[in-house]
């Protein structure tokens, strides 16, 4: 299994410098220092007030990373990525799916309410994707899909704040462009419509923080596609998009543009995942892995380098309290693509039938068919949180 570190740097550091560290290393150096418990920033806001007393730095260790794990379609990736955070004592995020966008909060699923809906308003997931690519939905699948990356990113870097432990990332909106661009090279969408993606991945990206560190795992388009037959999952073997054209359009996306420019401002490893690998290898990759030995002016530190406390307090402020804010930067007017616009008409059918479904009459944690009248009574405010429809 072949190693390729884009833009490494050398394997020797001073004794002081710190490294990631596995937990069978973990286990022959002695225990960690007690540090303060996880704060529990999906119930809570991190106030300034907060701040005062409870450092954000307090909770850093040696693994206090944010880790993306990158590859092509059906790799691997998930199954690598909760190896590598049992053995390193990490959270693992997989990629999202459109069930995050589907399924509300009581579990009741949007889908369902498809009969009723004009054809461009039912909905459109990653099955539907790989039966009919070119459904007129495709593009605005990817965009929402994009918006859904997004909030997840920002959930992993605000639980690495938050808790100080790392996080192993399956996929991030960094990448995301390769998708439009396979589904734009195969005709799945417009030009319009990738344009009106670049409008908004050049919107919104300025404020995230990048990885420390992007883990690659590369195989050959014919390669992909045998795993594709050995999985024998009817929507991927008889997919239409599954194919060799996009297959490679996005393998060249993601070496030659992803990598390349990500390499700028994060450490990246590539191993070659052919015929899978040992996640056993990759922790010890990481454990020689300098990455704590920047200087403070280097560009693959500067989202991670504060020198003070308070300025680290405000960027957890920032992620912690923010998401709907942040996230409002998708709201930009996407007109020019007719794909992604839906007459007043069906999106009023539309409207009227979503916020009818079960559990979205009301507002999140307010509904009197999941909640006593005590539960009502006293509550001074809704369930933090952030709805994909918003």
């Amino acid at each position: 299994m072949a190693l390729t570190n884009v833009k490494r740097i050398l394997f020797r550091a001073p004794p002081s410098t710190r490294h990631i560290i596995g937990k069978a290393l973990q286990a022959s150096i002695g225990p960690k220092p007690q540090k303060p418990a996880p704060f529990p920033y999906k119930e809570k806001d991190y106030t300034m007030l907060r701040s005062l007393f409870d450092k954000t730095t307090s909770r850093f260790d040696e693994n206090s990373k944010l880790i993306v794990l990158e590859g092509p379609v059906g790799i691997g990736k998930t199954a690598v990525g909760h190896q590598l955070a049992d053995l390193l004592d990490m959270h693992f995020m997989p990629d999202v799916s459109m069930d995050t966008y589907y399924i509300n909060d009581y579990g009741y699923d949007m889908r369902k309410l498809d009969p009723q809906l004009p054809v461009n308003c039912r909905s459109f997931d990653e099955k539907n994707f790989l039966e009919n690519p070119e459904h007129f939905n495709a593009a605005s699948f990817q965009i929402i899909k994009y918006k859904l990356r997004y909030a997840h990113y920002i959930d992993a870097i605000a639980h690495l704040l938050n808790t100080g432990e790392g996080v192993i990332i399956e996929r991030s909106p960094y990448s995301d462009f390769a998708f439009i661009e396979a589904m734009h090279k195969c005709k799945y969408v417009s030009k319009a419509a990738r344009e009106m993606y670049y409008t908004l991945y050049k919107h919104v990206m300025p404020d995230l923080l990048h990885p420390h560190l992007v883990i690659y795992l590369d195989a050959p388009v014919p390669r992909l596609l045998d795993l594709v037959k050995e999985r024998k999952l009817p929507h991927e073997v008889n997919s239409k998009a599954m194919n060799t054209k996009f297959l490679e359009t996005m393998d060249s996306e993601l070496k030659y543009k992803f990598l390349r420019d990500i390499s700028k401002k994060s450490e990246v490893l590539v191993y070659d995942w052919s015929e899978g690998g040992d996640a056993e290898i990759i922790v010890e990759d990481l454990e020689r892995l300098d990455i704590d030995n920047y200087d403070e002016n280097d560009p693959k530190i500067e989202d991670w380098t504060y020198s003070r406390e308070q300025y680290w307090a405000d960027v957890r402020m920032k992620y912690t309290n923010c998401k709907e804010d942040l996230i409002s930067n998708f709201n930009v007017p996407l007109v020019d693509a007719p794909e992604l616009l839906i007459p007043g008409e069906e999106a009023e059918v539309f409207t009227h039938a979503w916020f009818k479904a079960e559990g979205n009459t009301h507002a999140d944690g307010y509904d009197p068919k999941y909640h006593s009248f005590t539960e009502l009574l006293f509550k001074t405010k809704a369930k933090k949180g952030w709805s994909p429809v918003s």
